[in-house]
């Protein structure tokens, strides 16, 4: 058996060649299936049996995770869609190239803002725990509070280590003990034998006599960048693994919720509320969690197993129960997909990939371009990827084509609107304002637990005028995802422009010490902003105006995305006035500013004629049965425009939407067209 990480990957790298040269008879070959259970979608080229394991294995780790935290319903707001590839050489041109964790060879996740993406080497036996760790923070994120990092990253730990036999489930062994390579056994992390990798287990790391102090480990923070972490063979994730481990083993995770309640809500200090909520002293704590871990036998059986050179086919669990339900026990429905569909949908995966997009697009184009193999979905993926380059009018232009092949798919029409939000959420101007509301709604219907299409319709429904609606949505968003602080600064703007001030106070004051330097800062300027609202009903205008809608598009960027700015970091200071504009702005009272609180209206029929006469101003005339509107616009060069890409004053009998301010019953202001 090959003894360091390095003999390893030779012959990974091996075997991997050794199937390329068979990677285009195995694309003629290929027979692709949408396999469907209740919660999970697998796209397989593998065949039935594969899939349907895959797909069983997720809804018993679904269950799993509903059984250890004590949840009979789990929310999964932002769908999941798994790839499962049947051969490894084809697996490997998909992979993230710039990743170091051995885990890649069997699998990875892949965070974005429509949807995640799982994607499976399906020739490794049991790829599914390459991703058990992601899997549960998606559990948490849209389950559980929002927690410090120790517990996160503990329970993730705890949850990597599970393990399906024919009849039990399998917990508690240590997850970083063992990888797994396409084509190997089990391979062992033992320092020494993978000194060049320079990683020990976690058993090896906690049998070390230096431990953090409680209070240290439970303050510490865990740098994440887009979605990504850190390597896990660390002592903070080594000592959350085993305080989770802990509290799991002697039922204390109610008093575990008492604690965040004191540290989170109350502000109470780690010693304090350690007392209050395990009736120990954080040094009692640190001594009982170090007791329980030197008591796990089959933890230091296998570590021991593993140095003799004899490692077990699989890490000795600590804890076994009963199977949720066997594999056979899980139904599904099942159809297959066209090549050139299938291969649509795996490119449109790649584009969240920042190393294959490229490869992703061209792949796109070719579909795209051959009526044979043009597809709804190419054109839906080659829109998301423009989206992504904030290429809006392309987006629009790709997703009219997509629209034409099924006018209500939901991923174009939620891509719709989000080529609209993203136009928005960086100043331009806002794209069919009511095809956004229209298309989410649509895209509701089909994924009614879906935070990010109640997020986008609040932020159309704060552009269109409706605070009250918007909090509808926001409020939706916001429990759907409750960890999402970005949800929680519109949700409380959403409160300001209904002028609810004391439940808008209070989100901003939590928000103020977010964990987002862009969310705090924002938080922090409407906090003193508030008093002026109150009295005007909008915020003040000054210069940092635009850099507080800069950093809102900030913070709206997907977490997938490699190439988006991790945002500049802020001071206090840097909110506070200096004292020559402290004493100048009381020498003179402000203006009472004049806001137009007229609602958006939204009227579907023809532009009969449009009167430039008296240039920049227009007047558009639009006929909808016997009802016919004049419609003026200030400056038709600001006017929005879907679907003909500018103004036109020679618009004749054209079919078309528009939205509009009213002034009397037949009169009012334009605010955008979208031609038909």
């Amino acid at each position: 058996m090959p003894t360091s990480l390095s003999v390893s990957r030779f012959r990974v790298a091996t075997i991997l060649f050794v199937a390329a040269l068979s990677a285009s008879a195995h694309a003629d070959d290929q027979h692709w299936l949408r396999i469907s259970s209740d919660h999970f979608l697998v796209l397989t080229d593998a065949g039935q049996k594969k899939g349907h394991e895959i797909v069983a294995r997720f809804e018993q780790m679904r269950s799993v995770f509903g059984e250890l935290m004590g949840r009979k319903k789990l929310v999964m707001a932002k769908p999941m869609e798994i790839i499962a590839i049947g051969n490894p050489a084809t697996y490997a041109q998909l992979a993230p190239a710039a990743s170091t964790e051995p885990s890649v060879a069997q699998g990875f996740f892949l965070w974005g803002e429509d949807r995640d993406y799982v994607v499976l080497n399906a020739s490794v036996p049991d790829c599914w725990r390459a991703v058990e760790h992601p899997l549960a923070h998606y559990f948490l994120n849209y389950n559980y509070p929002p927690t410090q990092p120790w517990f996160d990253e503990g329970f993730a730990e705890y949850f990597a280590s599970l393990y399906f036999t024919l009849k039990k489930t399998e917990l508690g062994s240590d997850p970083e003990l063992f990888i797994t390579q396409p084509g190997t056994p089990l391979m062992p992390i033992v320092a020494g034998t993978n000194a060049d990798a320079g990683l020990k287990s976690l058993t090896e790391i906690l049998n070390n006599p230096v431990w953090l102090s409680i209070p240290d480990l439970l303050g510490m923070k865990n740098r994440v960048v887009n979605g990504q972490e850190g390597t896990h063979h660390t002592l903070f994730y080594a000592q959350s693994w085993m305080l989770v481990h802990y509290l799991l083993a002697k039922d204390k995770f109610s008093d575990m919720g008492t604690y965040f309640g004191l540290v989170q809500s109350q502000n109470v200090p780690v010693a304090q509320a350690v007392q209050q909520a395990f009736g120990m002293t954080p040094a009692q704590l640190d001594q009982a969690v170090k007791d329980y871990f030197h008591s796990l036998k089959p933890l230091a059986a296998t570590l021991e197993e593993v140095k003799r050179g004899t490692p077990p086919p699989a890490p000795e669990p600590v804890t076994e129960s009963a199977l949720p339900f066997t594999v056979e026990e899980v139904g599904d429905s099942t159809r297959q997909v066209p090549i050139p569909e299938a291969q649509a949908l795996v490119a449109e995966m790649e584009l969240r990939i920042p190393e294959r997009r490229q490869q992703a697009v061209a792949q796109l184009e070719k579909l795209v371009d051959d009526p044979k193999t043009e597809t709804l979905v190419a054109h839906r993926a080659l829109a998301f990827a423009h989206v992504q380059k904030n290429e809006t009018n392309e987006a629009f232009q790709e997703l009219s084509a997509a629209l034409r092949f099924q006018p209500n798919e939901p991923w174009s029409r939620f891509d719709l609107a989000l080529a609209a939000y993203h136009s928005g959420e960086k100043g331009a101007r806002i794209q069919g304002l009511a095809n956004t509301m229209e298309s989410l709604h649509i895209v509701l219907t089909e994924y009614p637990d879906f935070a990010e299409a109640y997020n986008i319709l609040g932020w159309a429904r704060l552009r269109g005028g409706g605070a009250n609606a918007a909090l509808e949505a926001m409020r939706f968003a916001v429990q759907l995802n409750p960890r999402d602080d970005a949800y929680q600064l519109r949700y409380a703007e959403a409160y300001m422009a209904a002028k609810k001030w004391d439940n808008a106070t209070t989100i901003l004051e939590r928000l103020k010490s977010s964990q987002d330097p862009q969310v705090a800062k924002i938080a922090k300027k409407n906090l003193n902003d508030l008093p002026f609202m109150k009295k005007f009903g909008i915020p003040p205008q000054d210069d940092s105006a635009k850099d507080s809608q800069s950093a809102k598009a900030s913070i709206s960027r997907p977490k997938s995305d490699a190439n988006s700015d991790s945002g500049k970091k802020t001071t206090d200071t840097d909110d506070e006035p200096d004292d020559q504009d402290s004493a100048s702005s009381t020498k003179a009272a402000p203006a009472v500013p004049q806001i137009d609180k007229r609602p958006i209206k939204f009227l579907k029929g023809r532009v009969m004629s449009v009167d430039c006469s008296q240039e920049p101003e227009a007047v558009v005339v639009v006929s909808e049965g016997k009802r016919t509107l004049k419609l003026r616009a200030a400056n038709y060069n600001s006017v929005a425009v879907l679907g003909s890409g500018k103004f036109s004053c020679d618009w004749k009998g054209i079919a078309a939407g528009v939205n509009y301010r009213p002034g009397g019953k037949l009169d009012g202001d334009l605010v955008s067209v979208e031609v038909h």
